[in-house]
């Protein structure tokens, strides 16, 4: 994919994805969604099996292992669709993409001006502060544009 494309592609995620950043409603149930709208709808975890095509102690492992998190998306897809309800399923990042993007091109630009920094140390050279911001905005946006999957290489 080309710098622009991602850039593109970054900037259109990151919008859809600001509704969900800021918002609890993605929160999961203290006793999970699935326990949580059976009981709202007042279906019993038999009531549900039946729906499902499983039996009662069936329900209650779903519910168990949504809880603790190990449950599958196949499973709750079909716990879903017994209810009448639609599985939503995101990964929100917790900064905008473009962020996150820039911070690691900042952290490599650091670690690339370190280096080019003690080599002009050694040899008497110095660059002025506002000179070194300047240059690392510059390395920065460089990264970005060229780096591409490279961005994550050092992980």
């Amino acid at each position: 994919m080309r710098a622009e494309d991602r850039n593109l592609a970054r900037k259109q995620l990151d919008k859809r994805l600001n509704l969900l950043r800021n918002s609890q409603a993605h929160t999961r149930p203290p006793r999970g969604w699935v326990k949580a709208i059976r009981e709202a709808l007042g279906l019993t975890s038999a009531q549900l099996g039946k729906r499902m095509g499983v039996s009662q102690p069936r329900i209650l492992d779903i519910e168990k292992s949504e809880k603790s998190g190990s449950i599958t998306l196949d499973t709750l897809e079909r716990a879903a669709n017994a209810m009448d309800c639609k599985l939503v399923y995101a990964l929100v990042p917790k900064n905008p993409l473009q962020e996150v993007v820039e911070d690691r091109a900042r952290a490599l630009a650091n670690k690339q001006m370190k280096i080019t920094g003690h080599n002009m140390a050694l040899e008497a050279q110095s660059v002025l502060v506002d000179d070194e911001e300047e240059q690392l905005e510059i390395m920065v946006r460089k990264i970005i544009e060229k780096a591409g999957s490279n961005l994550w290489v050092d992980d």
